[in-house]
């Protein structure tokens, strides 16, 4: 299987798993993460071009479990997350860290965030080298083991 396939099939089981968990997934906590997550996936290169932007945010419009949130509050604080990385990258990754890590309590919460960067990050088919580093770096912020996920 080509690797690029395998990529898509992974980001569809995981979303498949993250639509089963929908009704658990419904806290602040868990809404903040994910948009910091989105936020640290489109940024991962260290910038975010309009085009990045506009993907990633057609990707989190589409998503049925950011459906349990205002598409226009999830745009905000996405839109917000993006300016504290656009700001001061590496001021903003640290935060947008530590937001992430506010979920590492719930582990359903914590797995469903580092779900939802495997998702963005995999969508374009290819789930880059700097895009997998950010989200083992989330990995680490939720306390969740990078080798559950292939990461």
């Amino acid at each position: 299987m080509a690797l690029w396939d395998r990529i898509k099939e992974s980001a569809s089981t995981m979303q498949t798993q993250l639509n089963a968990k929908k009704n658990d997934l419904k806290s602040g906590a868990f809404r903040d993460a994910s948009m910091a997550m989105c936020a640290l996936v489109a940024a991962a290169d260290g910038s975010i071009d309009p085009s990045e932007r506009q993907r990633v945010t057609s990707l989190i419009t589409g998503n049925e479990v950011l459906q349990n949130f205002p598409a226009e509050d999830l745009q905000r604080r996405f839109n917000d997350y993006c300016q504290q990385l656009t700001s001061d990258f590496a001021f903003g990754k640290v935060s947008l860290l530590q937001t992430i890590g506010k979920v590492g309590k719930k582990p359903t919460e914590a797995r469903a965030v580092i779900q939802i960067g495997i998702v963005i990050g995999g969508a374009d088919g290819d789930f880059d080298n700097a895009e997998r580093a950010v989200v083992r770096e989330a990995c680490f912020a939720a306390g969740i083991s990078p080798n559950e996920f292939d990461l």
